[in-house]
């Protein structure tokens, strides 16, 4: 067993929690939905972040000369392990996060579940060396070894707290590397819980569990972790802790991987079936409460369905049931952090004052409770409102006018972030062909975006301020590995190629050989083939 630990304050933590005034042993654990406490984590130090990076370096050094079918039965087990505690699974989630027992399910069982089933079936294919042309190198062998980095550090945040650990574990582990794993503070009483059960987990299958570690902690310890003597570092967050990410990485040259905010744009053409847009634009405003770095925060309406858009939209939102899931079936739950419901606070009240319109909900409620704000629509937001460009990250359906094809694309990628984007329209090709105009990572076509995430055989990443690099997939996969290059021995010709010294022939006849094999014409080929054996004679 590993104690229990949290997350960071020079901020290389996603979202930053309020710093004691005297340096803190222990975080204090509280369930958002009802200000219950949990109890309390202990804070790891700069030196324990060392030892458990250390530990996990003896642990991948075994680990990494296991075979396929060993990772894979320990991956089964790990699997069989989230099925059977799945309730307790998503008890400890709904009190740790606030967020209601059928996300817990959907947004954390189901997709962790589904990524162990690919891995298990597909890891092998991706990480077998790979055969390469040799080119003209006809005596040789070309191929791609896919080998171990060592250990991987994964800072993560608070708004899935049982996804998150696992999903860059499973990669990390199928490829031969251990995991250190740095948990928000905001879910530190629940990770140290699921991190100690995986560890089990690994200890029972016969290998040593600080393969997988926790580090817990404010700052200093995420810091420390990104500054340590791991070999590739992932990070979800905020853009601003993602520099900070990259400027201590740049220390040691550790390659990152930054999976990082967005601003989603959630088109819907005048074509559009109405009914599947609205239900497809509910779960990517309100699915987690918002709290999704691929919520659909944009949505934009062809002026022929926008007012029908809002009035369906409005409906369904006044039937919402918010509150905490231990006291009976809801729809959304709390938000996770108190700083975050300061933000979207802020960002709804900015907006009214900037001209957006009130269609539903807008303010805090339930806040005898806990840290709840309404499902809320605003109308005609455009795009110079300040929440119209920066990241709400919370339970808010932003309704857009635009006019056509053109329009849409332009408001949709006018925006810093490109993480992923989603179409509507009845004529497919027409919805393809404005996707493949988005500045985005993923696109879905007459889905909510978020569903890319359960074809674990694609990658999941954005471009411009939404971060570089790709989890899931081969991709994702492959870049947890030293990705090496390598040519061997098609036939045994033990035979040197001689270069020195420096025979005065050599100019003229390698100049025939690039002739011959790269001249753009039968004319220049013949003069290269000419002096080639003008030069060997």
């Amino acid at each position: 067993m590993i104690k229990a630990k949290i997350r960071m304050s020079i901020p290389i933590s996603a979202e930053q929690h309020a710093q004691p005034a005297e340096p803190a042993t222990h975080i204090p654990c509280i369930d958002p939905a009802t200000r219950e406490p949990l109890g309390e984590v202990r804070i790891d130090s700069p030196e324990d972040v060392r030892a458990a990076v250390a530990r996990a370096k003896v642990a991948q050094n075994a680990w990494r000369q296991t075979s396929f079918e060993e990772r894979r039965d320990v991956l089964r087990k790990l699997l069989a392990y989230t099925v059977g505690a799945k309730d307790d699974i998503c008890l400890a989630v709904q009190r740790d996060s606030g967020k209601t027992r059928e996300n817990a399910l959907l947004g954390e069982i189901w997709p962790t579940c589904e990524k162990f089933r690919w891995m298990i079936k597909n890891g092998e294919k991706h990480l077998r060396p790979e055969p390469i042309s040799s080119s003209f190198l006809v005596h040789k062998k070309a191929r791609l070894e896919y080998h171990p980095l060592g250990v991987v550090a994964a800072i993560i945040p608070w708004n899935y707290p049982f996804q998150n650990i696992v999903n860059p574990l499973i990669p990390a582990l199928m490829s031969g590397n251990a995991i250190v794993l740095k948990p928000s503070e905001w879910v530190a009483w629940s990770s140290g819980q699921f991190i100690d059960a995986l560890r089990n987990v690994v200890e029972k299958a016969g290998h040593n569990p600080d393969l997988i570690q926790a580090v817990q902690g404010y700052g200093p310890t995420g810091a420390a972790l990104a500054r340590s003597a791991v070999d590739t570092i992932l990070f979800i967050g905020s853009v601003n802790n993602g520099r900070r990410v990259v400027e201590a990485s740049a220390e040691r040259v550790v390659p990152v991987v930054m999976e990082l905010g967005g601003k989603d744009a959630f088109i819907v053409c005048d074509d559009a079936d109405l009914e599947q847009a609205v239900h497809a634009a509910l779960s990517g405003c309100y699915i987690n409460c918002g709290q999704n770095c691929v919520a659909s925060e944009r949505i934009l309406v062809y002026d022929a369905l926008y007012d029908a858009f809002e009035r369906r939209a409005a409906e369904l939102v006044s039937e919402f049931r918010q509150g905490s899931s231990r006291e009976g079936v809801v729809d959304v739950g709390a938000i996770v952090t108190p700083l975050q419901l300061d933000v979207i606070e802020k960002a709804v009240n900015g907006a009214v004052a900037q001209g957006a319109r009130v269609v539903a909900g807008g303010k805090r409620t339930l806040a005898d409770k806990g840290d709840y704000f309404e499902p809320t629509i605003l109308a005609d937001v455009t795009p110079d409102m300040d929440i119209a460009q920066d990241e709400v990250f919370g339970p808010v359906m932003l309704l857009m006018r635009v006019r056509d094809d053109a329009h849409a694309v332009e408001v949709a990628n006018g925006v810093s972030y490109g993480l992923s984007s989603s179409v509507f329209s009845k004529n497919r090709p027409r919805a393809r062909n404005i996707a493949a105009q988005l500045e985005a990572g993923m696109s879905a076509i007459n889905e909510f975006a978020g569903i890319t995430y359960m074809a674990q055989g694609l990658t999941f990443g954005g471009v411009k301020a939404s971060g570089y690099g790709r989890m899931n997939g081969r991709e994702g996969l492959r870049s947890m590995c030293n990705i090496k290059a390598v040519i061997d021995d098609r036939l045994p010709i033990n035979q040197a190629n001689r270069v020195f010294p420096v025979a005065e022939k050599d100019y003229g006849v390698f100049s025939g050989v690039i002739e011959l094999m790269y001249g753009s014409g039968l004319a220049q080929r013949w003069r290269g083939f000419l002096k080639l054996f003008s030069r060997r004679q």
